[in-house]
């Protein structure tokens, strides 16, 4: 079972933005800490999520599953603290 929903948090934020320097300004952390919470949350669920090209971030299919079912787990924990 997967236990750390800020690693969620801010893989959505990275994903939305595909980029970890605009995930990090949004989420009021640094850059590093964002990359180093995306390399944990790859190792806990043992795939690559995002692909990197240069400087480019791709989502990786893996990665595309992910953050929409993480987008709509979001949303619903959002609609319940409304």
């Amino acid at each position: 079972m997967f236990r750390n929903i800020n690693l969620l948090v801010t893989f959505e934020c990275a994903a939305r933005h595909k980029s970890y320097s605009l995930a990090a300004v949004e989420l009021c952390i640094s850059q590093a800490a964002v990359s180093q919470q995306m390399r944990q949350l790859e190792r806990s669920l043992e795939t690559q999520v995002f692909i990197r090209k240069g400087r480019q971030m791709l989502l990786s299919q893996q990665g595309k599953s992910l953050f929409e079912s993480t987008q709509k787990a979001l949303e619903i924990i959002n609609q319940g603290l409304s």
